[in-house]
């Protein structure tokens, strides 16, 4: 029999050929889909990652209501013009905490996945003061009245509930002591900052508007940037590079 004659019936009748297709459609997607069922998770865990505190999860909320991620990106793809403008390329795990994750869609600002610990507290005002006084050229619009906005902390602990719900690792105890941790990160030599840091590694604990009188939506956001990419020691994964 003739290659044209095995398959004459699907190059004839529409019908069949739909349902064959329809069928290998479906052998495809279970191959696919039902291994993920018998996987615990599909993100490989890296030390290091962990939930965000109180004041972070708020300058997050704040990151997420002034549309920062239309402009910014967060996610340095493995290609070598970003890892060497940005770092080290992102990692699934940074994520996994993020509801919705930050990766962006177009970058009008740079990446900001490796933010953290790049530029200090006073520089971050200044560029929320006024973007144009840092940066010539850049067109983001000015946030200055967030340092001048009292940061409503009410409903971190609802807002911490219901990321538990989506599945972050919020424990009881975070949760009862939500309010209070959230004061602590923003006040520079709060005798609660070594509890503060044994539940949240690498917080950074300091006033960070520049005016310890009171939390500032200010604090919030400039806490939330300043943690964006320090939570994974990714020396760790170039001396593994290094070593093959």
């Amino acid at each position: 029999m003739s290659l044209w004659n095995r398959h004459k019936i699907f190059e004839t009748n529409s019908i069949v050929l739909i349902l064959g297709i329809l069928v290998m459609i479906a052998i495809g997607g279970l191959v696919e889909i039902v291994p993920l069922y018998y996987l615990k998770s599909t993100i490989e865990k890296v030390d290091g990652v962990r939930p965000y505190s109180p004041l972070e999860l708020a300058g997050r909320n704040i990151y997420v209501r002034e549309g920062c991620y239309n402009c910014h990106s967060q996610m340095v793809r493995p290609l070598r013009d970003e890892v060497e403008r940005y770092g080290h390329y992102s990692l699934a795990a940074e994520s996994m905490y993020d509801r919705p994750f930050q990766w962006g869609s177009k970058r009008t600002g740079p990446d900001l996945a490796r933010l953290g610990g790049k530029y200090s507290d006073e520089w971050h005002r200044a560029h929320l003061a006024d973007p144009r006084s840092i940066v010539p050229g850049s067109i983001m619009p000015a946030y200055g009245w967030l340092a001048q906005t009292p940061l409503k902390a009410d409903e971190i602990v609802q807002d911490m509930k219901v990321q538990k719900l989506l599945g972050v690792p919020y424990s009881d105890d975070m949760l009862v002591r939500a309010a209070a941790d959230l004061r602590v990160q923003a006040t520079t030599d709060d005798p609660e900052a070594d509890a503060l840091a044994r539940r949240y590694p690498k917080a950074v604990i300091r006033d960070f508007d520049g005016d310890p009188t009171r939390i500032t939506e200010a604090d919030a956001l400039i806490a939330y940037l300043q943690v964006l990419g320090t939570q994974v020691d990714f020396r760790l994964y170039d001396n593994k590079a290094n070593v093959r």
